[in-house]
Formats: C-alpha cells, structure tokens, sequence
C-alpha cells in the first residue's frame, strides 16, 4: 500500500511528477481531474464534492508505483491522513456508482467511454439488485453518483480547465483535522 500523502505539497508534488501520464483515456491523468472537479464547481457543488472531483482517480498516481490493487480504495486511503470522509468516501465509491448507474440507469453503459467500458468488466461489471441496493444505503452514496457523472463527462482533449493551484484554498480549508497536515 503506498503511504498516505502527509501534506498537500507531497500530494500536488503527485500531480506534478505523474499528471501529465495518461490511462487508458485521450487526456492525462491531471486533465482529467481537473476537468471532473471544473463541473463540479458549475454544478454548484459543495466543497467537499468539488475536492473528491479532483482527486478521484489519485490512485492512479501511485498505482503500479509502490502496490497493485483498486485506484479508488489505493486513492481513498492516500488521501485519509489529509481530508475526512466527506472527500475520501465518494472517492471510494466512484467506481461502484459506475456499477450501480450501468445496473439502474438505461443507455447508462452506451455513453461510457471505451476505457471506462473495458474497466466496467475487471471491475465486475453492472450491480446486482442486492449490490445496487447495498449502494443507494450508503450515506455517501449519492455524492458517488455524482462524482461518477463528472467523471463520465471530463474526457475532452480540447478542455482547458482551471490549473491545480486554483484548488489549493479549497483543499487547505478541507483538510481533516481542520488547519492540520500542513500545507
């Protein structure tokens, strides 16, 4: 398992060191982060959401580095010594609300993109009844979805999203215990 980032320079040192790598998708990996946490931020999402938009696919950045295993729980993990569940749980669930939407949701799985559509099966494909009703009982379940929409949708090489550093006052203010971590 790779460490938890310990503070927010280590984690945009992260970003610096890995983002421009790409995955499976035609942006990299910061373009595409930044991309989900710009639509968050349309949506008038709260902050919480916003950061979970932004570092959801974190785990990709230390992924095949230090551990194998899921880039959510590896994501959700490395970022629990900075940010409380409000951040880490839907960074968590964001593959499972992808299994949940193709499970509930027509035409759901005809918009994913090829990447998510081929991850979708390693991932055990769509939820069953029991697996999506397991889903929708967790609090945290609907900020998931949510997430798992901006994720969808911030595929676009021609985006030019906010750059990181806009987010950094809205992580600062996040960070669980409240001023700690450092900056």
């Amino acid at each position: 398992m790779p460490a938890p980032f310990a503070t927010l320079d280590a984690l945009f040192a992260a970003f610096d060191q890995y983002g421009g790598e790409r995955y499976g998708e035609e942006v990299s990996q910061l373009s595409h982060m930044l991309q989900s946490a710009a639509l968050a931020q349309a949506d008038h999402a709260p902050d919480a959401l916003i950061a979970a938009a932004l570092l959801h696919d974190v785990g990709y950045l230390q992924a095949g580095r230090e551990a194998a295993g899921p880039h959510e729980q590896i994501g959700a993990d490395s970022l629990s010594a900075l940010f409380g569940p409000e951040v880490c749980r839907p960074i968590a669930l964001h593959v499972a609300a992808k299994r949940y939407l193709c499970a509930v949701r027509p035409g759901y799985l005809a918009c994913l993109s090829k990447a998510s559509r081929d991850s979708l099966i390693r991932q055990g494909g769509p939820f069953s009844s029991v697996e999506a009703a397991a889903f929708m009982a967790d609090p945290e379940g609907e900020a998931a979805m949510r997430l798992r929409l901006y994720d969808d949708q911030a595929k676009d090489p021609a985006a030019n999203p906010p750059g990181l550093a806009t987010y950094h006052s809205l992580l600062q203010r996040l960070l669980h215990p409240p001023g700690g971590a450092g900056n």
